[in-house]
């Protein structure tokens, strides 16, 4: 028999970003009974944030604007100013629409851009502490810190502090959480609105009632069914970045209730991580497998072949496709190959990685399982090919191969300084895009694009933001603005 327990005004199903989002705005908004269900038990709470690297991508005129979300940034760089460029709304959309060939929804990126630097100034109103993101997205080169466009900014400690800050700040707005308590299936009543969940949790089946309910738990990324259903191959083996929980419950709940499916199921966000990398999240090292400054090397698989445009862009507007493309690779693996040269500009989070390391690349070439014929050609051919504009990683700098394919549009340095590494690399699954379709009040619509009163979603759950790619930092960002949405419209959905 199904236990029936209270009634709250908001219910909100998950506990990362988003989810935190939602309930604390929900309080804000005059909601005074907001219960957050987290299914995992506490060791393990907080969702993909805990793992993520706390980077907001936001849309900002002035760098001096940034020093209302970073007030003491000078204190430590000094020069901090000088290295960072206007991120206006036009440029974030620009990034947007180019990385996602066009498929972003007009409306929702609406919201996400003329909101993005607001919410920011809000979550710091809120309590979350912010830092400039200089092992994350800074680059540091004759002598001075430039700044990636409009990826400037994280929270203190990375995800690990943002997920933490918002427990703390969630516990003093008189949120209460239930760890290990799963969603089951949403409740109709006879109108057709959404009247509370039914969750599992240690005690058994338990009915929740509720005015409105807010969906905040997920894509579908630790499903390996689903992944073999809409990602296929080889997907269905991908290792996951992030936690185990996210299989989809939420996404599965409304689309059970004719909620509109949204967005390109067919797509994530994969990541390039160290080969070595657990199947799941590592709850210590977070996201610090990554492996995202291949565009300072090349990038070759098994058979000793290139794959891929490795100075495309920078690694913050390809590392989301990068690594569906490693996956795709003879053995879901490739290797990142560079010299002494820039070796010291390699990202922080290498320092967790076991390189090969040789003094020359014939020996390097000797210790890859790989092709070593076919390799010890391509990299003759690559260095052959390389052009002789000057070096810059803060720019693109068109130093590119000539008669290449794939080209290497820019930072196509020869590799000639020993010593020489190789880091072997696997694709990682971080989130799903498909979704559901929402209304500018983060409402769901139903099939028949008609609101389902009461029931609403933020995060990884919005559908029609992400396509084929993603810029770095935009997650973090879309799933606070849409989760302060939604949590206003269900506080306001659900009070007389």
């Amino acid at each position: 028999m199904t236990k029936r327990k209270g009634y709250w005004d908001v219910i909100v199903v998950g506990a990362g970003n988003a989810a935190h989002a939602a309930a604390v705005s929900a309080c804000e908004s005059g909601a005074r009974r907001v219960l957050m269900l987290e299914k995992a038990p506490e060791a393990l709470r907080g969702g993909n944030t805990h793992y993520s690297g706390g980077l907001l991508r936001l849309a900002f005129d002035t760098p001096d604007a940034l020093l209302r979300l970073i007030p003491d940034v000078q204190t430590e760089f000094p020069d901090f100013l000088a290295g960072v460029a206007p991120y206006p709304a036009e440029a974030f959309w620009s990034d947007l629409r180019r990385v996602t060939r066009g498929g972003i929804d007009p409306d929702l990126g609406e919201l996400l851009v003329s909101r993005s630097f607001d919410t920011a100034c809000w979550m710091v109103g809120q309590g979350i502490r912010m830092e400039a993101a200089v092992s994350l997205a800074a680059i540091e080169f004759d002598g001075e810190v430039k700044w990636p466009s409009g990826a400037v900014v994280r929270a203190v400690d990375e995800g690990v502090g943002l997920s933490r800050m918002w427990f703390e700040i969630a516990s003093r707005r008189g949120v209460v959480l239930r760890y290990q308590t799963g969603a089951q299936r949403l409740i109709q009543d006879g109108s057709g609105r959404i009247s509370g969940v039914v969750v599992r949790d240690p005690d058994g089946i338990t009915r929740l009632d509720a005015g409105s309910v807010v969906l905040a738990c997920g894509g579908f990324e630790a499903n390996p069914e689903w992944r073999a259903r809409y990602l296929q191959r080889p997907w269905d083996m991908a290792r996951v970045r992030g936690t185990a929980y996210n299989t989809g419950d939420g996404l599965r709940m409304a689309l059970e209730l004719g909620a509109l499916a949204f967005g390109q199921w067919s797509g994530n966000h994969g990541t390039p991580i160290d080969a070595d990398a657990p199947p799941f999240g590592d709850r210590h090292l977070t996201d610090k497998t990554n492996r995202l400054s291949y565009p300072l090397g090349v990038m070759v698989n098994t058979d000793g072949d290139r794959f891929i445009d490795e100075g495309e862009d920078f690694q913050l507007y390809t590392y989301a496709k990068t690594g569906g493309a490693i996956l795709c690779q003879p053995g879901n693996v490739a290797y990142q190959i560079f010299d002494a040269k820039v070796t010291s500009l390699l990202e922080p989070r290498y320092v967790t990685g076991d390189p090969l390391v040789a003094d020359t690349l014939d020996e390097l070439i000797d210790k890859l399982p790989v092709g070593k014929a076919q390799l010890k050609a391509s990299l003759a051919a690559y260095n052959a090919a390389v052009g002789e504009a000057p070096f810059d990683p803060t720019v693109h700098d068109g130093l590119e191969t000539k008669g290449l394919t794939p080209s290497k549009s820019n930072w196509a340095q020869a590799l000639d300084t020993p010593p020489f590494c190789a880091y072997p690399v696997t694709g990682g699954i971080t989130f799903t895009f498909g979704g559901l379709r929402i209304d500018q009040n983060a409402q769901v619509l139903a099939s028949d694009w008609t609101p389902i009163e009461g029931l609403f979603t933020c995060g990884e759950m919005v559908g029609g933001l992400f396509h084929h790619n993603y810029p770095g930092g935009s997650g973090l960002t879309s799933g606070a603005v849409f989760g302060r949405i939604a949590g206003r419209s269900a506080a306001e959905s659900a009070l007389p």
